[in-house]
């Protein structure tokens, strides 16, 4: 039984509709469905928790494979189906939940679009980071995670994904591969933790923003609105050391010179 007979007969098990409210849109394409497994093979883990496991597109096939797999899920119906199914469920919304338990766990997930930027940057605030993630995403969401300095999708998320991950491409989705089919193209990720210097994630954050603040704007006056644990002073003469006019713009530096301006700053 392929992944789309699979669904159907699920939600009418059920009777079951895809909610829209909750950003609802089921993996149907057995092509994307094993990629996303293979690449949830490559990490070499014991312990998976999925986000809006749905009817069970990759519920199913995980289950098969993980003896620890913990699932997140926000709809009241589903969450009782899969209590009976006999799985460890943590009720709510994944952005509201605690995350204690996730240190030694792969994310894997056909995220809801609402949240998934959410979700990357908070994972990646975490002292202690998942294993990893592989996680399918809007498309437009994707190449702003993946996006180089001095393109059109490079921001915020850009920065704080590739400070604390080295993300890939597993592969594309596009509407056809969902039911109900989205107005938009798909995109999954990997992420696997990378090593970084930053000791105080949230300020680094805090950080990011404020330089990002109003894109077009010169980087010396997005900042100015930094408190005082920085030097906002000291800007000048970081741009003299890296050979930067001072009339810069925060999507001129790469993650690797932000991080080096905010340690500079830093009191």
């Amino acid at each position: 039984m392929n992944a789309a007979e699979r669904l159907e007969k699920r939600m009418n098990e059920l009777r079951i509709f895809a909610k829209k409210s909750l950003g609802q849109n089921f993996l149907v394409s057995d092509g994307v469905i094993n990629k996303i497994l293979h690449a949830a093979d490559e990490f070499k883990v014991c312990r998976i928790v999925e986000v809006g496991p749905g009817c069970g597109a990759l519920t199913d096939l995980l289950r098969e494979k993980y003896s620890d797999l913990k699932l997140v899920e926000l709809d009241r119906e589903l969450i009782a189906f899969w209590q009976n199914e006999g799985f460890e469920v943590i009720a709510g919304d994944a952005l509201r939940i605690d995350w204690d338990f996730a240190k030694d766990y792969l994310l894997v997930s056909n995220l809801p679009y609402q949240i998934s930027s959410s979700i990357v940057i908070d994972r990646s605030l975490e002292k202690d980071l998942l294993k990893g993630m592989v996680l399918m995403f809007q498309k437009e969401v994707a190449q702003r995670i993946r996006a180089a300095c001095q393109t059109e999708h490079y921001g915020m998320l850009s920065v704080i994904a590739q400070e604390f991950w080295t993300v890939e491409t597993v592969c594309e989705a596009g509407p056809r591969d969902f039911k109900p089919p989205p107005k938009v193209a798909s995109r999954v990720l990997k992420f696997t933790p990378k090593a970084s210097n930053m000791t105080d994630r949230q300020q680094y954050l805090s950080f990011v923003k404020a330089c990002f603040k109003q894109r077009r704007r010169v980087l010396s006056t997005n900042i100015s609105s930094l408190d005082a644990q920085f030097d906002r002073g000291r800007l000048s003469q970081w741009c003299l050391d890296h050979k930067k006019s001072d009339k810069i713009r925060a999507e001129e530096l790469s993650p690797v010179e932000l991080n080096s301006l905010f340690h500079y700053l830093k009191v």
